[in-house]
């Protein structure tokens, strides 16, 4: 049924009667107009009454109860099954007490009597109006309740995130919010928090409409980087921007996006990408560590976070060294490894390591790849070179970690 809006249509009318005379007296009797109807058709048994009520779309079907073919009672349950949105109102010359049982089950608005009072059927059709009405202004609302929800559904993925965040969404209730919004009902496959520190330094000088500007840009070249994979974008109360990805973004991604928004904002970002394997209730625990490292980022100096930047991006080159790491930052190699473990707590070695190690879990747990090819990819020369080093951080053989489907080992994580 297509709804109507009683204000400025009618609703189209179907009288349905064997009798002629009956069916003339009743679209005569009427004003229709005044009643907010028109008469549409007529149909003289239950089998045209079906097939015109179909054809014209009537919203309302006057029934006369013994017509050939199709009784009344038949025309109603086929009707209620082609046309569900169908009213009817029966008129019969049958005072049976079955009949209006049946007629009641079935959701009949009125039931007259013959011979037809005309001041009894404009006083059923007004009724039957009003109800119309009532019905179709509750589908109106809906309506527009339902396309502001689907206006607004980027703004309540932000919301929602950042109450997840927050641990106030948790169980069943964060599988139906997921759903609602048209988000994936599993969990992130990453995590991950963009911190923009000037902004909170300078907040006394900087103006709110220029930060956020900025947050907006910002949040902005995310979305472009991310391209279309499957991601929300949040702001928490301290106006750190948070991710959550459903679609795997590459290993780079946190450098990445620091470098974009560097070049093209002039501004210099922290970010922290985690990937998440664990269940939709402890996402915000992999949050919570996303965003404690990036505000651990302020202690360090910009040399130990360029170094670290190049570590991550070209671990698997052979050629990297603790040497020609410092030639390229233009400092010694004895100054720049005292300053990785004064401020990183690690050795050049260990934050290599750990990030070959942590890409060949990952190239473990999602390819097919030989372990010899594996250990290629990561930077290592042989395959039992790989092994050795991959038994020390993680624990187990990289052999023993694929059949295991993964370990909880966390010593390989983040550099």
């Amino acid at each position: 049924m297509t709804p109507v809006n009683a204000t400025d249509t009618l609703y189209r009318v179907l009288i349905a009667d064997d009798e002629p005379i009956i069916r003339e007296g009743i679209r005569e009797a009427m004003d229709w107009a005044a009643l907010g109807m028109e008469v549409v058709g007529e149909a003289e048994d239950g089998e045209e009454a079906l097939e015109r009520a179909v054809e014209l779309n009537a919203h309302v079907v006057l029934v006369d109860m013994n017509m050939p073919f199709l009784n009344g009672i038949g025309l109603i349950r086929a009707l209620q099954e082609q046309c569900p949105g169908v009213r009817y109102l029966i008129i019969s010359g049958h005072d049976e007490f079955a009949y209006a049982q049946e007629a009641v089950r079935l959701g009949v608005e009125d039931y007259i009597l013959k011979p037809v009072q005309a001041d009894q059927l404009k006083a059923a059709l007004e009724r039957l109006r009003q109800r119309l009405d009532e019905e179709h202004q509750r589908t109106a609302y809906v309506r527009q309740a339902a396309q502001q929800i689907e206006r607004n559904i980027p703004l309540l993925r932000q919301r929602f995130c950042q109450e997840w965040m927050e641990g106030q969404a948790s169980g069943k209730n964060l599988t139906e919010q997921l759903t609602f919004l048209h988000l994936p009902s599993g969990s992130p496959v990453q995590v991950g928090v963009v911190r923009w520190p000037a902004a909170e330094a300078r907040q006394t000088i900087l103006r709110e409409t220029d930060r956020q500007l900025y947050l907006f840009a910002i949040e902005n070249i995310i979305a472009e980087l991310l391209d279309d994979r499957a991601h929300v974008l949040f702001r928490d109360a301290s106006s750190v921007i948070g991710i959550c990805l459903w679609q795997e973004a590459p290993e780079e991604i946190g450098s990445l996006l620091e470098k974009q928004i560097s070049a093209c904002l002039n501004i210099s970002v922290h970010t922290h990408v985690e990937p998440h394997l664990g269940l939709l209730e402890e996402v915000p625990d992999t949050y919570r560590l996303c965003r404690e490292q990036v505000f651990e980022e302020v202690k360090l100096s910009p040399l130990v976070r360029r170094a670290r930047q190049l570590i991550q991006e070209e671990y698997a080159e052979r050629e990297l060294t603790l040497e020609s790491l410092a030639s390229r930052l233009q400092v010694s190699a004895v100054y720049l490894s005292r300053v990785l473990k004064k401020e990183l707590n690690d050795s050049f070695v260990t934050l290599v390591t750990r990030a070959r190690i942590r890409k060949a879990a990952q190239l473990l747990d999602s390819t097919s790849l030989p372990i010899h090819s594996i250990a290629e990819r990561v930077g290592y020369d042989t395959q039992h070179y790989f092994s050795t080093a991959f038994k020390k951080t993680m624990g187990i053989s990289p052999a023993q970690y694929r059949k295991n489907g993964g370990t909880d080992n966390s010593s390989a994580g983040p550099i």
